[in-house]
């Protein structure tokens, strides 16, 4: 007989609240705070480092859903490894991911269409510590209703061999798909505005990032950036701030940015 598998979160109470009441609270000020221009994202990129960082860059993203809440039954995330080194990308074992917030249940059906695919590799090893995923879910579990969720640690790969997964889970209206994303690290305010805002030209002109400065989500990112043509998705760039504007020092700051991918109007 089968058990149950669930991941614990690893960063709650630490990266954001571990309370559920309170985490709950967060993100309901983030995202009642945040901008929402009328766009119907079928990708975003968002970031994710501790809420009190970029929690708020992040609801400018996220709060574009709401109006998708029944719509959106699969969410799809890359997100970029840390802390476990992975050869390609890595799916759980797991049924579910847990956060204070609740159980998101994975989508095994489209999990094991993918894991034969030779850049794909089964390993609860990454997913067990990694943040860059776990801190999405408690957003994505305030603006979604029922859905499921196929995660994958992004190791070494190429951005080809991560749009090639994309294609294969993207779906149609009923599936989103979340790059999870910082931007440079630990440069001077200024310096960091200006790399980050080369960054951000780059996505939005859909031009490969070309290393990890840029981005520690350059490869999922890339993914994105090779597949969005093919469906004629536009980016549109919601927000772009780092640590010094949001909660900490401006000798050294993390950036952030908020992106999502809409189909063009003619398309």
């Amino acid at each position: 007989m089968h058990t149950r598998q669930v991941r614990p979160p690893a960063v709650a109470g630490m990266f954001y609240p571990g309370n559920a009441k309170e985490l709950a609270s967060d993100i309901d000020a983030m995202l009642a705070a945040a901008r929402t221009p009328s766009l119907r994202p079928k990708a975003l990129i968002v970031p994710h480092a501790g809420y009190v960082y970029s929690g708020p860059v992040a609801a400018h993203a996220y709060a574009l859903l709401k109006p998708l809440r029944d719509a959106i039954r699969r969410v799809v995330l890359f997100g970029p490894a840390h802390r476990v080194y992975v050869r390609g990308l890595a799916v759980p074992t797991s049924d579910a991911f847990a956060t204070p917030l609740g159980e998101i249940p994975l989508d095994k059906q489209a999990i094991a269409t993918v894991a034969d695919m030779p850049q794909v590799e089964t390993d609860d090893i990454p997913h067990a510590p990694e943040h860059s995923l776990e801190v999405q879910l408690p957003f994505l579990q305030t603006v979604l209703g029922d859905f499921r969720l196929v995660p994958f640690c992004v190791g070494e790969a190429s951005g080809a061999a991560v749009a090639e997964v994309m294609e294969a889970l993207w779906g149609g209206d009923e599936t989103l798909i979340v790059v999870s994303s910082d931007l440079s690290h630990y440069h001077p305010y200024a310096a960091a505005q200006r790399l980050d805002r080369q960054t951000a030209d780059d996505v939005l002109n859909l031009s490969t990032l070309g290393d990890f400065e840029q981005a520690c989500g350059a490869l999922p990112i890339n993914g994105l950036i090779e597949a969005a043509p093919r469906h004629r998705l536009s980016p549109h760039l919601l927000d772009l701030r780092n640590s010094g504007d949001t909660a900490g020092d401006k000798s050294r700051v993390v950036g952030y940015a908020a992106f999502a991918f809409t189909e063009n109007a003619d398309g």
